[in-house]
């Protein structure tokens, strides 16, 4: 009998550090945050300490015009670099699908980039957009497209284009290793009953890649539109926001509130919005794009 009961609690047994590792280091700062979004908390001004329930809330949605204008931002960071990356990491993993010499060798290549990090990456694209000494700068001049260097990553024209492509150097391999793998589990007789039907290659992507894809598309587009909405390592790096705000995201602002201005219950209540605009996205996205529901049928 003891053997019984003992064999029947032993898988809760494995769990229960995993379960322990999850309340400590997830649940427990996800609370924390909930709890000082509804503080005055601001390391630099002890004396207003207190709790002020949602005031916190409604002073971000109805007072704050830089919520507004970063969070305008973020969502014009999260379309631009979801979009593109996802259509050249198809046009790469289509190309790395082909069966040529040296692919092997070409896929490291084509990946390597995914495996830097933030700050790396950075630190990289700083030195390449140097207005005195970047290379970007003086192949632009070589080839006569301009005549003196420019401030790529402080100039208020430039510097969000600068940061996107920063950006997609990064990204782009995370979409072409994703899609590569949906690719390689396409079935080979498809494309060739399509061309028996005389089927070209345009029919072939449409009625076949694309159908096949389209589970892999919507997952990844899902994860990276989250990632991107919570970047902060690159565009801190890089451009700190500025200029003028001007590559002000959400999680910029957070971070800036937190941080630099030591203002905890503030900028917990900004974190508590940009979680409930994630929450509502995920779902409303899944919803909309019916992911999961073939599986089910």
């Amino acid at each position: 009998m003891s053997k019984k009961i003992g064999s029947r609690y032993l898988p809760y047994c494995f769990l229960t550090p995993a379960i322990v590792f999850l309340l400590l280091f997830m649940a427990y700062p996800i609370l924390n945050v909930f709890y000082y979004s509804l503080q005055n908390y601001a390391t630099n001004k002890p004396y207003l300490r207190g709790f002020v329930g949602p005031g916190n809330i409604i002073k971000i949605l109805t007072e704050d015009k830089t919520f507004r204008a970063s969070l305008l931002v973020s969502v014009k960071w999260v379309v631009v670099q979801v979009g593109l990356q996802l259509v050249f990491g198809l046009m790469i993993a289509l190309v790395l699908n082909q069966r040529f010499r040296g692919r092997g060798i070409l896929r490291a290549i084509v990946f390597a980039p995914w495996a830097v990090s933030g700050v790396l990456t950075s630190m990289m694209w700083s030195l390449m957009y140097n207005e005195n000494m970047g290379v970007v700068n003086d192949f632009l001049m070589k080839m006569g497209i301009i005549k003196k260097g420019i401030a790529w990553i402080s100039g208020y024209g430039t510097s969000f284009a600068a940061l996107t492509v920063a950006e997609l150097w990064r990204g782009i391999p995370f979409f072409a290793i994703m899609l590569l793998a949906g690719l390689q589990s396409i079935p080979d007789e498809e494309y060739e009953a399509c061309s028996v039907d005389g089927g070209t290659r345009w029919s072939k992507f449409l009625y076949i890649t694309l159908p096949h894809l389209k589970e892999t598309i919507v997952l990844s587009t899902l994860l990276r539109a989250v990632w991107e909405f919570n970047n902060v390592d690159v565009i801190y790096n890089l451009t700190g926001g500025g200029p003028v705000n001007r590559t002000m995201t959400l999680t910029m602002y957070i971070t800036q509130t937190a941080i630099r201005d030591s203002n905890f219950g503030y900028g917990s209540a900004i974190a508590v919005i940009s979680f409930v605009i994630l929450a509502v996205f995920a779902a409303a996205y899944i919803k909309l794009t019916g992911f999961g529901e073939e599986e089910k049928a």
